[in-house]
């Protein structure tokens, strides 16, 4: 599902990191080397239709790489 965040994530937390990662592996052929962390937050989002929701969305993250693979949990 094509979707964009608009405006800030609140609630952001931290629930893997390093080897606690399944497809660490992947991430770091895919993107490089870092401190990678699996993270969860709450967002506003506009799906692909033009609809906004809140919404529960996880991501991974590293220093110097910033945020990749956004992907909706729940809608709110």
């Amino acid at each position: 599902m094509l979707f964009e965040v608009v405006g800030e994530i609140t609630a952001v937390e931290t629930f893997a990191s390093g080897s606690g990662i399944r497809e660490i592996a992947r991430l770091r052929r895919i993107y490089g080397r870092g401190r990678w962390r699996k993270r969860k937050g709450i967002a506003e989002v506009r799906l692909s239709n033009g609809s906004t929701h809140l919404a529960e969305i996880h991501w991974y993250e590293a220093a110097g790489i910033g945020r990749k693979e956004f992907k909706i949990k729940s809608l709110l």
